[in-house]
């Protein structure tokens, strides 16, 4: 909370207040004195830095992720109320705070004192994986919590946080514990449940069905304690009842924030200066300013003015103050809707509707009505409806009071009906819906259904004279993209033209909805509207106004049904939400080995040991380290040309700014600047693409280094040629080495074949998005520097000493989630900052292009595969070379081509070097071969479809068994085939593919799809040096110390680590504790990749230390490990020992075509369900089933964890993950406002993960296989069934021809993808009249 600690006077300085923070789950409060406040001053950089509050994360830093979430709690005295609520740390201001209480994540529960039943069960239930964002859904899950919470209640909270590691399947299991449940899946789409007996359990099935414990039991649960919720300071009760509220001003070195607390001192201080913004939750003003560099000397703060807080319903309709927040306003209509006639309130329920997909609910609870209205935001949601509603504003100045229309010309800031600068928007009247009357705003389309900006969004109305024989009113409002259109002289035209027709007709026909798609389309939008998508925007608008004539001519039919006829059976899908709640899953795994030893628990279910610790927030990353002495701060100068020459750089302003160490550029390095001769670390003559490192600069603080970076003047001279694409590549011969694989006489078999299908497949790039940024600390310590061996060689090389003196050491545990990245870009930064404390961003996987070439024969048996494949590699070498040589590879997936001949090509382009992603090539490969495959079943002229269908009958066909892959080793496919069969079991394939085909024939608008692929995924890393691992164990008495080479990132390998040496030492886990890995202890330690982490260090633990200490055990068996380890001592038997592994066999002899570069295969299978909507493109998914070759899994928590989080990985790569590229070769997709990661709502509706049994023992660390990366692969299946929805919508319009799709098949591909009478309305602008906003990369 924030206490007065006096009254601020013009000249007298800043004001002091007490912060008092919410600390542990006792409600202690603690009590700090912040002196000279600064309006500039966020929450969060408060918490982590000053009270050292860091379970509280910066992510984003605009709110998008939830990351940075608090609970926020004030009281009103007035009506005797304390509200709690989320709020985003990154977004408040700290001077917003007076009289208010805030708790983090520390202040709900701690290991120290005792955990809350919400921190301890999201733990229990695996909801928890890199652990950087489970202290702001344990937040939220608290928040939502209430004793009859519904699941969807408590997911529709969840929706503004985003995790990339999990896939939310287990943090809804969590959810689950608190909810009363029916125990069906309440979504009896097609008519089948999936707890159904006569279906799931057929007789292949019976042997699974025998095998599936609970992955954590509910019984173990810590019951919910009263004691543990939240509670209001009662000292700022008492403040607030007793003291009386008076104006707050605060004022920093740049900033003055005055916060009034009356109406009639708004209107001064508005008057005083009315240039400054009016700001209650900060979130349109606090983006501005901290990422567009917009800046504002005063703002005023109105939060505690009851005068904007209200509302009040009248005979007309609703007033709602502008102060009132977003929830707050759904809370009230949602009241509303309940106690008034139905007819009254159609304008509400559209409202309502909208808000719950309007932002995240953090950023709900902080903006506030009037903000959102006040900012005219070319993207608003609410404005185009509030518009439509014929809503009016009630503004107030010293001058008068006025009131204006909410319309078009307002939102347009046309000067006629703009506020003037000292004008406050008091409230908004909506008024009530009128009998005759009908209203619409469920028109939004975006990349997801929620929490994302809409690419168009509308609101319609219109109004009938009595009995529906006239139009007296028709409004259409709504924002294109970036764009706000008012449709009013298209409705005048309309009005006049079909408002009253002949007796024996009515106005609402189809008549008048095909003149109002062409008038509409008359408000079109330029080429180069910005957004991009033109088309699909100009579609998506008449496909909305459809929408809305079949909405009113069912309620026209209600009214009068003589007179309008029904709508048809097909049509009337077209009205139906796509979106299901309810999500249920099934997992399946074998029993662990009921013999084993009591604390063995290899195969058990282990809940991830720092899974508690990232449930309290006690768990530690890099930037939550505490502060060292004399730290100091570096921040990169990055490029924003993408190809030019730096004709000057001007270093002087940056380096007089106050707290400015030092700027390091290439000069400094001179000799060192380079990455093992691929990439140099810093340019300062010629930069090859925007974002590329020139210099770095280093202060005392954060904010002040950032300061000298935006200081520093740059000037470019743009060079020629400019290449982006793979395209503009091509003609300019702009190549890396080629790469190849030839396998049997491709030429001759062409000869042979019935058919040579011809094609090509576009697959965009995919952002890592890891939640926790890049981030080191370097400390020099005299000669020898404290920094994984690769990061450790490349800073050794910079400083120019011996590896020996520089030691790198994972000191927290953990580094959040990396998916590839944090491995080469790493070593560029901790390079350049070693270098920097010894003297004184976001990168992305390849896109490609595959052209390829298909000989089958009519039964469907592909015989030849020739193919050359090309992948933007960007600027830089990187890791493009190795990432297209595994693609090669991998690219026959589980298919077998008896003749092959696969070519790649990494292209040279002036985009930001890409790097490897999780699979490292294998997903763009093994879409082309599916995509292929695909194909080959629509043209092979099988007979009819069987009950599996032709396409999983021609990818039977063509599957492996047993015999050689194209590099000549040897591969056995059992479990393949072992996983397909399961899968056709577990989905109940038949059943539900023929409930889809009667569902399509029933339906005209939307349409579902279904399919199946298979998985072989080679695990290995090319050589056995790259293979090698070392471990290091300590026995002290009674208990072990162990560490290892590999990194903690996400997989639970320490878990993992501790479960093989509790196994060989046949001691309990909690005798054993794992130190960070560090070079000092373990050196020479490879990256941490390939999903072989534990395989690798697994098999190098220290397990001879066992084998030394089993005399002295035979001696005393009934001993403890007590005993033994004091009896060694004595007998001068080391207790220490180094584990090592030299590597897998492994050769990459590319010259013989003979290698062995892989030393085992993981299997699987999914099979995907979608729903589709073809008159917007939206897509849901209503079920996935997988099955997963996972050998013995050594934890079938973490197993199942890692194939669910890749799983949706790999959805949202192939169907959701945009990159969009301005033709300067600028990334506009920067953050999660503009580039959308799968969010809860995105996930299957049901979800079952099946874990094969055991068939066959291999040569691994107790049988179990990797799977970090396999899985994402599965994500196409939800990119064919999409595919087989698009290509049955396309036959029942009567187009023919191949259907072709790129990924990722976002909603404007499949909607674009269906010719229809909308689609052939919109005007079409000539290439060349126009530039493009965009570039497709």
């Amino acid at each position: 909370m924030i206490q007065d600690q006096g009254q601020w006077q013009p000249g007298g300085g800043a004001q002091d207040f007490d912060f008092t923070l919410m600390r542990d789950d006792l409600c202690i409060t603690v009590q700090v004195i912040e002196k000279n406040a600064d309006p500039e001053t966020m929450l969060l950089p408060r918490l982590r830095k000053k009270f050292q509050l860091t379970g509280t994360k910066y992510g984003c830093g605009v709110g998008g992720c939830g990351a940075c979430t608090v609970m926020i709690s004030s009281y009103n005295p007035v009506i005797k109320r304390i509200r709690h609520y989320a709020a985003n740390a990154c977004l408040i201001p700290i001077c917003s705070l007076y009289r208010v209480a805030v708790t983090t994540i520390e202040g709900i529960g701690s290991t120290k004192a005792r955990i809350h039943p919400v921190e301890e069960r999201i733990a229990r239930c695996h909801g928890t994986q890199c652990g950087f964002c489970t202290p702001e859904m344990v937040m939220f899950i608290l928040l939502g919590n209430h004793p009859e919470s519904s699941l969807e209640q408590l997911t529709d909270v969840l929706n503004g946080n985003l995790c990339r590691c999990t896939g939310y399947r287990s943090i809804i299991d969590a959810c689950k514990t608190f909810c009363k449940t029916s125990g069906c899946c309440q979504s009896k789409e097609n008519g089948i449940c999936h707890l159904d007996q006569e279906i799931n359990e057929l007789p292949e099935f019976e042997e699974v069905n025998k095998t599936s414990p609970k992955l954590f039991s509910e019984e173990e649960f810590l019951p919910l304690d009263p004691t543990q919720e939240s509670v209001f300071p009662p000292e700022l009760m008492i403040m607030a009842e007793k003291q009386p509220q008076r104006t707050k001003i605060f004022s920093g070195d740049r900033m003055i924030w005055i916060s009034p607390v009356t109406l009639k001192e708004l209107l001064e201080a508005k008057f005083n200066y009315p240039q400054a913004p009016v700001v209650m939750g900060n979130t349109s003003v606090g983006p501005e300013v901290k990422f567009k560099g917009v800046f504002h000397p005063v703002i005023i703060s109105p939060d505690r003015i009851e005068e904007l807080n209200f509302a009040n319903c009248s005979h007309n309709g609703l007033a709602l103050g502008a102060g009132l927040s977003l929830t707050q306003v759904k809370d009230i209509l949602g009241e509303t809707i309940q106690n008034s006639p139905e007819e009254k309130t159609q304008m509400y329920q559209a409202l309502l509707k909208h808000l719950g997909t309007l932002a995240g609910s953090q950023i709900r609870n902080m903006a506030s009505l009037g903000g959102h209205i006040m900012s005219r935001h070319l993207d608003s949601d609410l404005n185009p409806l509030l518009a439509m509603g014929n809503c009016t504003l009630n503004l107030l100045s010293k001058k008068g009071k006025q009131q204006v229309p909410l319309n078009g010309d307002f939102l347009r800031r046309c000067p006629d009906t703009d506020l003037k600068p000292e004008e406050i928007l008091i409230s908004v009247n909506i008024p009530y819906s009128r009998k005759w009357e009908f209203v619409s705003a469920s028109f939004r389309q975006a990349q997801q259904q929620q929490n994302a900006l809409a690419i168009v969004n509308s609101g319609m109305r219109v109004f009938f004279g009595e009995g529906g024989d006239i139009i007296r009113h028709l409004s259409i409002h709504g924002d294109v993209g970036p764009t706000t259109i008012c449709a009013k002289n298209p409705c005048q035209k309309l009005i006049r033209r079909y408002g009253i027709m002949s007796l024996d007709s009515k106005p609402w026909n189809e008549e008048m909805l095909d003149a109002a798609c062409r008038l509409v389309l008359d408000v079109t939008l330029p080429g180069l509207a910005l957004g991009g998508k033109v088309e699909f925007k100009r579609t998506l608008i008449i496909s909305f106004l459809f929408k809305f004539y079949l909405e009113v001519s069912q309620m026209l039919k209600r009214m009068d049904p003589v007179h309008y006829p029904s709508l048809t059976d097909k049509y009337e899908s077209a009205l139906e939400d796509l979106h299901f709640r309810h999500h249920c899953s099934i997992l399946k795994y074998q029993s662990a080995d009921s013999k084993q030893l009591l604390q063995d628990t290899i195969g058990h279910a282990i809940m991830h040991l720092s899974g508690i610790k990232h449930a309290t927030g006690e768990a530690i990353y890099c930037d939550a380290m505490p502060t060292v002495d004399r730290e100091l701060f570096l921040t990169f100068v990055t490029s924003s040309g993408a190809h030019a020459k730096i004709v000057s750089i001007d270093l002087s302003e940056a380096l007089s700014l106050p707290g400015v160490v030092d700027i390091v550029t290439e000069e400094h390095l001179h000799g060192v600047n380079s990455l093992c001769q691929k990439e140099k670390l810093l340019v300062t003559e010629e930069v090859f693409c925007a974002g590329q490192l020139i210099c770095a600069a280093i202060a005392d603080s954060e904010v002040q280094a950032k300061q000298a970076a935006k200081r520093m003047k740059i000037i470019y001279q743009d060079l020629k040629p400019l290449i982006l694409t793979i395209e503009e590549a091509i003609q300019h011969n702009s190549f890396k080495p080629e790469k190849k694989l030839e396998y049997g006489n491709v030429d001759e078999a062409f000869k042979m074949v019935d058919q040579i299908l011809e094609g090509e497949i576009h697959m965009g790039g995919q952002e890592h998005f890891y939640m926790k940024t890049q981030s080191m600390l370097v400390v020099p310590k005299g000669e020898d520097q404290e920094i994984p061996k690769y990061i450790q060689d490349i800073v050794a090389s910079t400083l120019k000493l011996p590896v020996n003196k520089v030691m790198c050491h994972d000191l927290v545990k953990r580094i959040g989630g990396a998916f590839g990245a944090k491995a080469i870009k790493t070593s560029i930064m901790a390079a350049i900052t070693a270098f920097a404390a010894n003297n004184s961003a976001t990168v992305i996987p390849s896109c490609s292009a595959t052209a390829s070439s298909i000989g089958f024969m009519n039964d469907g048996r592909s015989l030849a595969l020739d193919m050359e494949h090309y992948s933007n590699g960007g600027a830089s070498l990187d890791e493009s070379l190795f990432v297209i040589e595994m693609g090669l590879l991998k690219m026959e997936n589980a298919y077998k081509f008896p003749n092959l001949r696969c070519r790649a090509w990494a292209c040279r382009t002036n985009l930001p070097s890409n790097t490897a992603l999780r699979g490292s090539g294998f997903p763009q490969a093994g879409l082309i071969t599916g995509s292929g495959t695909t194909e080959v079943a629509a043209r092979c002229g099988l007979p009819p479809p069987t009950p599996e269908g032709n396409a999983n009958l021609v990818r039977m066909i063509n599957m492996y068994e047993i015999g050689q892959t194209p590099y000549k080793q040897e591969i056995n496919t059992k479990n393949l085939t072992q996983c397909w069969k399961e899968r056709i079991a577990m989905s109940s394939y038949s059943l539900r593919k023929a409930a889809v085909e009667k569902f399509n024939s029933e339906n005209y608008w939307k349409k579902k799809g279904l399919a199946v692929v298979p998985l072989k995924f080679p695990i290995g890393l090319g050589s056995v040096a790259a293979g090698q691992a070392a471990a290091l164990v300590h026995i002290y008495r009674g208990s072990v110390l162990v560490t290892h080479g590999g990194i903690e990132m996400d997989q639970g390998v320490h878990t993992k680590m501790i479960q093989v040496v509790s196994r060989e030492l046949r001691m309990p886990m909690s005798n054993i504790h794992l130190h960070g890995t560090s070079t000092e202890t373990v050196p020479n330690t490879n990256i941490s990749g390939g999903s072989v982490v534990v395989d690798l260090n697994g098999l190098a633990d220290a397990c001879t230390l066992l084998k030394c200490l089993e005399p002295i055990i035979s001696k005393n068996p009934q001993g403890t490990w007590k005993d033994w380890a004091q009896a060694a001592f004595d007998e001068n038997i080391s207790l220490s020992a180094t584990g090592y592994f030299r590597g897998y066999e492994s050769n990459m002899n590319g010259e013989t075509g003979e290698v062995h570069p892989f030393k085992y295969f993981v299997f699987g299978a999914a099979y995907s369900e979608v729903e589709t909507d073809y008159l917007t493109g939206a897509r849901k998914n209503t079920r996935t089933d997988i099955v997963m070759d996972v050998g013995c899994s050594i934890n079938p928590a973490l197993d199942i964890g890692q194939i669910e989080g890749v799983f949706i990985r790999g959805m949202g790569l192939y169907t959701i993950e945009e990159l969009n590229y301005s033709p300067q070769g600028v990334l506009y997709a920067r953050g999660p406002n503009q580039y959308k990661i799968p969010a809860i709502c995105d996930i299957p509706t049901e979800l079952h993960i099946s874990l094969l049994l055991l068939s066959q023992s291999s040569n691994t660390l107790y049988s179990s296989k990797g799977l970090g990366e396999s899985g994402i692969f599965l994500g196409c299946s939800v990119f064919f069934a999409i595919h087989d929805a698009v290509k049955v919508a396309q036959q029942e319009r009567g187009l023919s021809g191949p259907l072709k799709l790129n990924s990722p098949l976002t909603p404007e591909k499949i909607k674009m993808a269906c010719e229809d009478k909308f689609t052939k309305m919109i005007p079409k602008d000539k290439p060349g009249s126009y530039v493009l906003w965009n570039i497709p990369i």
